[in-house]
């Protein structure tokens, strides 16, 4: 019974984890780093940008 649970686990966040950035959707390392650091799925250079210009 948890094998089962376990597979559909893991294909419920298996999107989440696909390293595409949601502002300029390309695919990048940094994504799941930020994402487990802020909760956003956004690249370094995506974060530093809204770091500089916030709107």
């Amino acid at each position: 019974m948890t094998d089962n649970f376990d597979e559909i686990k893991d294909q419920e966040y298996s999107g989440d984890l696909n390293n595409i950035c949601d502002e300029c959707k390309e695919e990048d390392e940094s994504v799941s780093q930020n994402l487990i650091l802020t909760g956003f799925k956004i690249c370094k250079s995506c974060r530093i940008s809204k770091t500089i210009f916030p709107i």
